[in-house]
């Protein structure tokens, strides 16, 4: 059997900061994983926004 231990992999949601702030209805979010140890600060990546058709910045929100 496989070893369970807590590890440093979490898993964050990504959310978009322009969309937010647009007030449009909706929401762009994607699901990624960081290595704890490596990242302790909050992610910040641009990803792709299909409801506003470009690429945006995403920000980590939990």
């Amino acid at each position: 059997m496989a070893k369970k231990s807590k590890g440093n992999r979490i898993q964050v949601i990504l959310e978009c900061t322009e969309h937010k702030n647009s007030g449009m209805a909706g929401m762009s979010r994607y699901i990624t994983t960081k290595n704890r140890r490596n990242t302790p600060e909050r992610l910040e990546l641009k990803k792709y926004n299909p409801v506003l058709k470009k690429y945006t910045v995403h920000k980590e929100i939990k």
